[in-house]
């Protein structure tokens, strides 16, 4: 194993950076970008922090991009280490973060330092863009508005690879092209409180919210396509009582979310929601917000140099799923770029014991210096 990539990694993870705070995470990342002769700003907004650092000053501009917040720990009695204490165990990286994913930015890192070593005069320019906040609310503040400085500033990234963690069963046998959209809403269903020994004098919200989660459970809001799986409804939680047994509450609050395809549209889910309500006579209140369009590559360019390097690397070539959560990726595709996922396996990612396999950083770090190799040729 590569030991500068797994203390790269490790110094990473000890930073207990939950979002949207980076919490030094970046300063260790300037330090070693300086090294390389990269240009770096810091660009901050509300109280997240983005790191934009730049090598070259010719040739079209290929970006990685990445978090590095991460989610809350959980119990930490439940973990076999101290979350923030990362440790190998059965040759695994044990730490929250290690998927999602500072492994794959320390991956990144050591990456194009092997390359510019090899290749210090690339034809093609080079930016590591890195936000505190991908897991945190947007109203703490996104990357969108950076984005928009930069393109006022005429920067424009040709190709965008985010490291988030893509792969299903074995390290880059899934990439990502796209992503679906995402519709939040809060639902707030009005009754009638009263004592429930007196059912004619009161009007259930619960009831009623059964009948309409039903029927919400059952609609086909699309048919997705090609690049996406049908928009799917699920509800995230559900309030509601007094919290006395013998009284009927006046009100349920239901928070749900639809992630859709590119067969559905903001407006068409609200209407189709909205006509459901009316339709059943329900006496509500809704509260919306839109956390993602549905954004996908359909440019080949990039993508085939991806999947030729990992083939190149490993012997076999990712299938496209476009599938999962949203990732940063939905904020720099309006530029017309080309933006594929692929990073670490997935499967613990925001859980206890979340953790990578040390044999895919080294795989994950040896594609993505072939991806910039490639890039180099053309």
């Amino acid at each position: 194993m590569d030991k500068p990539l797994l203390n790269l990694a490790k110094s990473l993870i000890e930073i207990k950076s939950l979002s949207p705070n980076d919490e030094g995470c970046f300063d260790l990342i300037e330090e070693y970008l300086d090294e390389l002769n990269f240009k770096t700003q810091r660009i901050n907004y509300l109280n997240i922090e983005n790191l934009y650092s730049t090598y070259g000053a010719k040739g079209p501009l290929f970006c990685f991009l990445g978090h590095t917040d991460v989610v809350p720990s959980g119990p930490e009695d439940l973990w076999e280490i101290n979350p923030f204490k990362p440790e190998i165990i059965n040759n695994h990286l044990i730490g929250r973060g290690a998927a999602d994913m500072k492994g794959a930015v320390a991956t990144f890192l050591i990456a194009v330092k092997e390359f510019l070593n090899e290749n210090p005069n690339p034809s093609f320019r080079i930016c590591v863009f890195l936000n505190s906040n991908e897991e945190g609310e947007r109203e703490n503040g996104k990357i969108d508005k950076v984005i928009k400085d930069l393109q006022d500033d005429g920067e424009f990234i040709d190709y965008c690879l985010v490291g988030e963690a893509s792969s299903s069963a074995k390290v880059a046998d899934t990439i990502r092209l796209g992503r679906r959209g995402s519709l939040s809403g809060i639902l707030k269903i009005k009754g009638k409180q009263g004592h429930v020994a007196y059912p004619e004098k009161v009007k259930n919200p619960i009831h009623i919210a059964g009948k309409v989660i039903d029927i919400l459970k059952e609609t086909e809001w699309d048919k997705g396509n090609e690049f996406f799986q049908p928009t799917s409804f699920q509800i995230s939680n559900i309030s509601s009582g007094t919290g006395a047994t013998n009284v009927v509450p006046g009100e349920l609050e239901m928070k749900f979310n639809l992630r859709f395809s590119s067969e559905s549209s903001e407006d068409s889910l609200k209407n189709q929601i909205l006509l459901i309500l009316n339709e059943n006579n329900i006496e509500y209140a809704i509260d919306w917000t839109l956390n993602a369009i549905p954004f996908i590559t359909k440019k080949t360019f990039f993508k085939d140099i991806v999947m030729e390097s990992v083939n190149k690397v490993v012997g076999y070539k990712p299938q496209i799923n476009n599938g999962g959560g949203t990732s940063d990726g939905r904020w720099i595709a309006p530029m017309g770029t080309e933006v594929i996922e692929l990073g670490p396996i997935n499967e613990t990612i925001h859980q206890i014991n979340e953790k990578v396999s040390v044999d895919d950083l080294e795989t994950l770090k040896n594609i993505y210096k072939e991806i910039l190799i490639s890039l180099n040729q053309k």
